[in-house]
């Protein structure tokens, strides 16, 4: 109001950073693309504003089982288990051909959420093969390059690795809630139930 300046939108990916990146650098490249997004979203497992994190791999002859086996591998080392169980869902996204949402293994039991057993599933994040038609708009040839790409929530997946149970919590500034986990910057909780004194 009152002022000359365009008008600006909240991102809701951090897609483009990896398009910049492969329009300047081309392939092959690795990205990974940390960042504040926005969503109309708010219940136990959406924020209005989220921290995600992207990956981008471009190189000759990748395929799904690349794509599989580098989220399997962050998944185990992520949340610290010798193995992980996750499912791959077929889905549709304008970037990506084939597109699948990744859910993991959890369960709910006492109050605490727990990853790698029960009978639920938690989406976890977004992937799939780049599309060629986004190769060819940064100037990377789709018939001698092939990538995948990955996108999710930090705060989801923290959420996990630490049994919250509701994500909303994280932004509540409730310092109970901050006492109990221990997040502070030096500090690691524990997977059960946050610092011991």
């Amino acid at each position: 109001p009152g002022d000359n300046r365009p008008p600006h939108v909240l991102r809701t990916h951090t897609s483009p950073v990896q398009l910049r990146a492969m329009t300047d650098q081309g392939a092959p490249i690795r990205v990974i693309a940390p960042g504040p997004v926005y969503r109309m979203d708010m219940d136990q497992t959406h924020t209005p504003m989220f921290h995600q994190v992207e990956g981008l791999a471009i190189d000759r002859n990748i395929s799904m089982a690349n794509l599989k086996w580098t989220l399997e591998e962050f998944c185990r080392a992520f949340f610290e288990v010798p193995s992980v169980e996750l499912r791959f869902r077929a889905s549709h996204f304008p970037f990506t051909e084939p597109s699948a949402e990744v859910d993991i293994r959890c369960s709910w039991e006492g109050g605490q959420l727990k990853i790698g057993q029960g009978d639920k599933w938690m989406e976890i994040l977004g992937s799939g093969m780049v599309h060629p038609k986004v190769l060819t708009a940064a100037g990377v040839d789709p018939t001698q390059w092939q990538g995948f790409a990955f996108g999710m929530g930090i705060d989801r997946i923290a959420m996990l690795k630490y049994g919250i149970p509701d994500l909303r919590a994280f932004f509540e500034s409730d310092l109970r809630w901050l006492r109990h986990y221990g997040f502070a910057a030096l500090d690691m909780p524990d997977l059960a139930g946050g610092l011991s004194s």
